[in-house]
């Protein structure tokens, strides 16, 4: 069964709109892992509008978790992680000033700048994952590059699913399989919820990690952490 990885950029952004440490991040990373989380994301972003790099040292030293760290690899990003050694580093095409994520790697354009990258990643021990549309090719060219897993961009899942179009799911199932077949682990995340998560779950093969941040944490407010997190699980078929 997939594990579910928490991102608390969400919760960072809270606290940062007060310049105060009300939320405690650390204290909220270590709640939602007592109460069944089986991971922890941050994507720490150039302005540090949410998660911050400091953040990324605290956690690493508390955590009995995985700690998976999101980013555009820029040179002071690359330092932070063979610093901070978490056990993932997702790479991600943001550039800077952007929203929220909202493409994939190109990996055939970019094959010979991500293979630098992640070489580099995997001799600090750090395990590398490549955020990814569904094109077979690109995929193809991410196990080329040498990445230890793909990260599914699933956007266009959920908007679709939404819909009632759950054929959507199908383009996600292949890539999962085919990537699979070639020695990829294989993620998913974005835009991931209670509605859809389950039936992504159920119909997705070979998934290790969903992160799933802002639908998890627009969840608690209503219903708690503890509830929030126990339905999460449950969506990926645990008790």
């Amino acid at each position: 069964m997939a594990k579910l990885s928490v991102n608390l950029n969400k919760v960072a952004l809270i606290r940062n709109s007060r310049g105060t440490n009300l939320p405690d991040l650390q204290k909220v990373a270590q709640d939602v892992v007592a109460l069944g989380a089986d991971g922890i994301t941050l994507h720490p972003r150039p302005d540090e509008r949410h998660a911050k790099r400091s953040d990324i040292y605290e956690l690493k030293k508390i955590l009995s978790v995985e700690l998976n760290v999101e980013g555009y690899p820029s040179e002071d990003f690359l330092r932070m992680i063979e610093e901070v050694k978490p056990a993932q580093c997702t790479l991600v095409p943001d550039p800077p000033g952007v929203l929220t994520s909202d493409a994939g790697w190109d990996t055939l354009r970019h094959k010979h700048f991500l293979a630098e990258i992640v070489d580099r990643i995997k001799a600090a021990g750090v395990r590398c994952s490549i955020f990814i549309e569904t094109d077979l090719d690109r995929i193809g060219m991410a196990s080329e590059i040498g990445t230890d897993r793909i990260e599914l961009y699933t956007e266009a899942y959920a908007r679709l699913f939404a819909a009632g179009k759950k054929e959507i799911v199908e383009p996600y199932a292949r890539s999962a399989a085919f990537a699979h077949e070639i020695g990829l682990g294989v993620n998913a995340g974005h835009d991931l919820n209670l509605d859809n998560l389950a039936y992504f779950a159920q119909q997705v093969p070979h998934l290790a990690e969903v992160s799933i941040g802002h639908a998890l944490v627009c969840d608690a407010l209503y219903l708690g952490f503890e509830e929030t997190i126990k339905r999460y699980q449950a969506c990926l078929g645990k008790a």
